[in-house]
């Protein structure tokens, strides 16, 4: 069946119950409702600010409470992001359960994995905005300016979602308009010469059109030698009330990054605390890596009645990455205290449209509810991708006390990348949530086909692969009382592998399952909650590594990942919030038909038994939070951050062991009345050396050193 009748067939089966629905209606018929509540989910009363939430927007794409949700979900919210001072979205991640850290690439994006589960090593994980896929192409790292929250969705989604990880996917809720006036400054200052200004201004343009406006201006000079960045971020959003039933949204955001290119540390001889933190292995004069992200989306949502109601959105990106960056070469064994580096130019740019309608159901039926939920997406996205490399180019000396740079080759060197992609894809979805009792049960299923055209500029040749997948998810829920429930849940993932193998054959899409059972808690309050998770994961056809040769991938691996998370956060009593979290990541290539290349030998290292870089077995984090009056309009906030983890694996052949480490953060703020507060932070308060990720010995990130940041933020 050709794609054209495909989305056409689709969308005559969106559109059907809207049909039948109107067809009892004459033309001079009013709808009459009960009185819907348009409202931000994600805010709440001053009285009431807690780091617990009770429902997410994107679990199930309905409104069921979390408690009564067959998956883990948690929830970093407004309160949390602004208590630890959050700039960006890697800050926030020490607070949840089974996320760790990957190779961002010379610091130009974000990488994270779930679970143990990272996607691809340049793109990244599984990650939306407003539930429209946003990891596609080039993303600077991802601003908190206009975030409003993180819902992190344990597990597969791509029932609802499509191509991901079975660890996760982060969705990024974006703050929205609203119709009372509020605007707001913030100012901060920090060690080693950080400088942001961010502002947030919202209110009403007329009765039935508000606006919102988010932006932040930053400069960061970083504890690195000559690592130096700069940030803009801005980020306008409308909505039109249309009449009491239709809502039309939109959202747009603009972030430009510059900074160098900055793969952080090399180990010498194997020891990874040779060389001083500042060390730059890089050319002070290659200049910045300019990243520039435009991204708009619109959405129409409308009522119909109190049983029908329905979503349709689009949504475009264009992404660019240009500039040189020179590095000292992926798994380099420096022995000595000269480095030669390599300079690469790239010219990476990217276009993303994607098109998302649903349409809801809601019905009664002697006791039991039904929500029934079905929808279609396509997406069509485009990339150009040149590089040119130019070898031995740099050569870094006396690295061990005062590091030298000698430019030893100028210009772009040879073309070894110009490379087209086109990907093309549709699916249909549907969900069915069914409340008997005290029992919820949830199904799922989405359909998808992605069609992958890659050509080679460089010699001419193209290549196509298909993939089709259908991804199912079950779940049930038993509530055992007013607070306590249990879940059991099960479903799969998909993931198409580009490249091809050393016979010019495309690669079958990696496909995950996972089984996962837990217990939930809620207070009677909904101030305060938890969740514990049982899980095991299992993925299969896996780029595990190369043929012999080196040259080609293999797709002989299989993955499993299995563990224990606790997540409890919220407001214990009116004085103490809390956001604590624990997990357990044991993670295993069970099967490696292939093997990889150890580079630093030449040899073919068998990967069975392997565990996946970067990801540590234990990790955990606690932030406590004690809030009084000092007066009827003033108040104030003293609290700590610890974070903990574990020793972790420190490239794909686990050759050599990243060491655990422990960081302390401290947090306050003094509310001086309605309009002023300030507050104080300090990272790393014990000013421990520790290494954040690493993809091997010759591109190690260190943690940032101790350092504060003063703000300031003036309502007026």
């Amino acid at each position: 069946m050709k794609k054209r009748n495909l989305f056409l067939i689709m969308t005559s089966f969106i559109s059907l119950p809207i049909q039948v629905f109107s067809s009892d209606i004459k033309s001079n018929d009013k709808v009459v409702l009960e009185a819907i509540t348009v409202e931000n989910n994600s805010s709440i009363s001053e009285d009431e600010y807690s780091y617990y939430k009770t429902k997410s927007t994107s679990a199930t794409k309905t409104d069921t409470p979390l408690r009564e949700t067959a998956q883990s979900v948690q929830i970093v919210n407004r309160e949390v992001i602004d208590d630890v001072n959050a700039v960006t979205l890697k800050d926030t991640l020490s607070y949840v359960s089974g996320i760790s850290q990957q190779n961002n690439f010379g610091g130009m994006w974000d990488n994270f994995s779930i679970r143990g589960f990272s996607g691809h090593e340049n793109t990244g994980m599984s990650l939306l905005k407003n539930g429209f896929s946003d990891n596609r192409g080039y993303n600077a790292p991802r601003d908190t300016a206009n975030i409003e929250s993180i819902e992190f969705l344990k597990g597969p989604s791509a029932a609802l979602y499509g191509n991901s990880e079975p660890g996760g996917t982060i969705n990024i809720n974006t703050k929205q308009p609203k119709f009372k006036p509020e605007y707001s400054i913030e100012t901060s200052a920090g060690s080693y010469d950080f400088y942001r200004t961010s502002t947030d201004l919202t209110g009403p343009i007329n009765e039935s059109v508000a606006f919102r406006l988010n932006a932040a201006i930053q400069k960061d000079g970083n504890f690195r030698n000559y690592v130096e960045s700069n940030r803009n971020v801005v980020a306008p959003s409308l909505v039109w009330s249309v009449n009491d039933n239709t809502f039309l949204t939109y959202n747009g955001e603009y972030i430009e990054q510059k900074a160098p290119l900055d793969r952080g540390i090399v180990a010498i001889n194997g020891d990874l605390k040779a060389i001083d933190s500042k060390t730059f292995f890089g050319n002070p004069n290659d200049g910045d890596m300019n990243l520039k992200n435009y991204t708009h989306q619109m959405k129409l949502e409308h009522y119909f009645s109190d049983s029908w109601s329905s979503n349709a959105g689009i949504a475009y990106k264009d992404n660019s990455l240009k500039g040189y960056g020179s590095e000292v070469k992926p798994f380099a064994n420096v022995t000595s205290d000269s480095v030669l580096l390599r300079t690469r130019y790239r010219d990476y740019t990217s276009d993303d449209i994607s098109f998302q309608a649903d349409v809801k159901n809601v019905s009664n039926i002697a006791n039991m509810k039904n929500t029934f939920l079905l929808g279609t997406e396509a997406y069509k996205f485009e990339s150009d991708t040149i590089m040119y490399n130019l070898n031995n180019s740099v050569r870094v000396s006396n690295i061990y006390s005062n590091p030298t740079y000698t430019t030893l080759a100028t210009g772009k060197g040879t073309l070894s990348t110009d490379r087209s992609e086109e990907h093309n894809a549709i699916a249909l979805f549907s969900q069915d949530e069914i409340e008997v009792g005290k029992f919820r049960f949830l199904t799922g299923v989405r359909y998808d086909q992605i069609d992958i055209d890659s050509t080679n500029n460089i010699n001419k040749k193209t290549t196509t692969q298909n993939d089709y997948a259908v991804s199912p998810r079950l779940g049930v829920t038993y509530l055992l009382d007013e607070q306590w429930s249990v879940y059991t849940t099960t479903g799969k993932s998909f993931r198409p592998n580009t490249g091809v193998d050393i016979n010019g054959d495309t690669f079958e899409a990696e496909e995950g399952v996972s089984l996962e059972t837990g217990l939930k808690f809620e207070s009677l309050n909904k101030r305060f909650g938890g969740t514990l998770s049982l899980y095991q994961i299992d993925k299969q056809n896996v780029l595990t590594g190369s043929d012999p040769s080196g040259n080609y991938s293999i797709a002989a691996g299989e993955v499993r990942s299995k563990g224990i998370e606790l997540d409890i956060n919220g407001k214990v009593t009116n004085n103490v919030k809390i956001s604590t979290n624990y997990a357990y990541t044991n993670t295993e290539i069970t099967k490696d038909s292939g093997g990889a290349v150890d580079y630093s030998t030449g040899n073919v290292v068998n990967l069975e038994g392997k565990e996946l870089s970067n990801v540590p077995k234990h990790s955990g984090g606690v932030l406590a939070m004690w809030e009084d009056s000092l007066s009827s309009s003033s108040s104030y906030g003293i609290g700590s951050g610890i974070s903990y983890v574990g020793k972790r694996e420190g490239n794909y052949i686990n050759s050599f062991t990243l060491p655990d480490y422990t960081t302390v953060k401290f947090v306050s703020y003094w509310k001086a009345d309605k309009n002023l507060t300030y507050k104080f932070n300090i990272d790393n308060l014990f000013d421990k050396e520790y290494i954040v990720s690493s993809y091997d010995r010759s591109w190690l990130t260190p943690g940032d050193p101790r350092n504060f940041t003063l703000s300031m933020n003036y309502k007026f």
